[in-house]
């Protein structure tokens, strides 16, 4: 059994069009229920995941979680990596000691399948960090015409999924590096400038492989990344423009 985070703090992006909509993605209505709703419903579902801690708009979210047993509600902090922070410390002294999966509270597609799908990818690997990815042709089959952010690896084209299963220790020598990290996730030349530009000439030149970015995360950061090919393209989209708002309301109110 482990922990779930949920990080439901983020703000509408500017690609969201639509005066009525909340501020804070997660409370995007989809049919009869918030865009974290469903996130919840999919991380709660795992018999792997004991409990969650959703860090977000304190007051708000009361609405929705009154009392719930298995949810713990912590106001955002200023940026992802700081609500990630501060849903770290809600973890009691024995839950520190266990990975713990996070999710962002935008991917209202999630499914408890594939929760387990990931966790279950993740069991018996040796590492610090464990990220998935989707194959583009992935995404493709089952949606057709959606918009991801994709890089080209040796092993296919993929995009990366909005979860990741983590050593909670980890975070404490890679905030600083984490917040760069998730200012330029969805800008994949940026990105691979940051961390160098030897890792840029692998990138463009088709080269790059999920082994080359695991090594990477150890000589920068001193962990072990694991990139896990997840066969669930729903984890991999989240809500940052309209067409994607209009692609779940059609999955998930029809």
């Amino acid at each position: 059994m482990t922990s779930g985070i949920i990080l439901a703090g983020g703000k509408k992006e500017n690609l969201l069009k639509g005066g009525n909509l909340p501020e804070n993605e997660a409370l995007i209505p989809i049919g009869s229920r918030v865009m974290v709703e469903y996130v919840v419903d999919a991380v709660l579902g795992s018999p792997y995941i004991e409990r969650i801690i959703i860090a977000g708009p304190r007051h708000e979210l009361k609405k929705y979680f009154p009392n719930h047993p298995g949810i713990e509600l912590v106001e955002s902090g200023e940026s992802l990596v700081h609500s990630l922070l501060k849903a770290l410390d809600c973890l009691s002294p024995e839950e520190y000691q266990e990975k713990v999966l996070v999710t962002t509270g935008d991917i209202p597609l999630l499914t408890t399948e594939a929760v387990n799908g990931f966790l279950e990818s993740c069991r018996g690997l040796e590492g610090d960090l464990f990220y998935p990815i989707v194959k583009k042709e992935t995404n493709e089959s089952k949606y057709p015409g959606v918009q991801r952010t994709y890089v080209n690896l040796k092993e296919g084209v993929f995009t990366g999924g909005n979860m990741f299963l983590l050593k909670p220790e980890i975070m404490k020598k890679c905030s600083r590096f984490a917040e760069e990290l998730v200012r330029l996730r969805k800008k994949p030349l940026s990105l691979a400038s940051y961390i160098g530009w030897f890792f840029l000439l692998r990138y463009l030149m088709g080269r790059l492989s999920i082994k080359d970015a695991e090594d990477k995360a150890l000589e920068l950061l001193g962990i072990k990344g694991v990139g896990i090919i997840s066969p669930f393209p729903e984890i991999g989209i989240d809500v940052d423009k309209t067409s994607d708002l209009e692609l779940v309301q059609k999955v998930l109110c029809s």
